[in-house]
């Protein structure tokens, strides 16, 4: 297949950035990258561009730079909360992946991230907080932390419940009766004992009495 040597003068992804000279297929250079624009053809005059092509490179580099340097001071203060389904013992069903992480960081902060600069070792399979490195820039990384929620209340520990307050209350009430009872004892001792004394006093009075009689 014929090759043939272009100057690019936009940034192609897997291909190279604006002032790179690559090698591509003719027929794609023809058919493609000339037509859009993309690509000039290696030549004495356009070799004179280089150097504005060079300046664009470096200015638009500067900018994503700093934008994504930016953005990592930003992302690294929010969390990132993903809802999934999860059974009452809080297994989830599923995995969350970088593509679910793009869409919610794009729902709740408006933030727009290709899901390849969001890198997971392996897919989140359990509920909690994570952290999650982002490769925002060949120079520039940041940490986003995620929270993976379920949909559905995961079940809480049976709790064993204290007794009713209104058994001890009725203890309570028992032992107060007999306290009472108690009491009342003495009482009715005291009243018995002050009626014999009453009528031995009045027994000497009546005999006194029918002698005087």
């Amino acid at each position: 297949m014929a090759k043939t040597e272009v100057i690019l003068t936009h940034n192609i992804v897997g291909l190279g950035g604006e002032s790179d000279q690559v090698k591509v297929a003719a027929g794609y250079a023809r058919n493609y990258l000339f037509p859009q624009g993309f690509a000039i053809p290696v030549s004495a005059a356009n070799k004179r561009r280089l150097e504005a092509l060079k300046q664009r490179r470096a200015e638009r580099e500067a900018h994503e730079f700093n934008t994504m340097s930016e953005l990592a001071k930003g992302i690294s203060k929010l969390i990132c909360v993903i809802k999934v389904k999860a059974g009452d013992d809080g297994k989830m069903f599923g995995s969350v992946t970088t593509g679910m992480i793009a869409d919610e960081l794009k729902h709740q902060f408006d933030i727009s991230l290709d899901k390849k600069k969001i890198h997971l070792e392996h897919p989140i399979k359990a509920l909690g907080e994570v952290e999650v490195e982002l490769r925002l820039h060949a120079e520039v990384k940041a940490t986003l932390k995620v929270r993976v929620e379920s949909l559905t209340p995961v079940a809480a520990p049976a709790v064993v419940e204290a007794a009713p307050a209104e058994v001890k209350t009725e203890k309570r009430g028992k032992r107060t009766e007999k306290t009472e009872a108690a009491e009342e004892k003495p009482k009715a001792a005291k009243a018995e004992k002050a009626e014999k004394t009453a009528k031995a006093e009045k027994k000497p009075k009546a005999e006194k009495k029918a002698k005087a009689e």
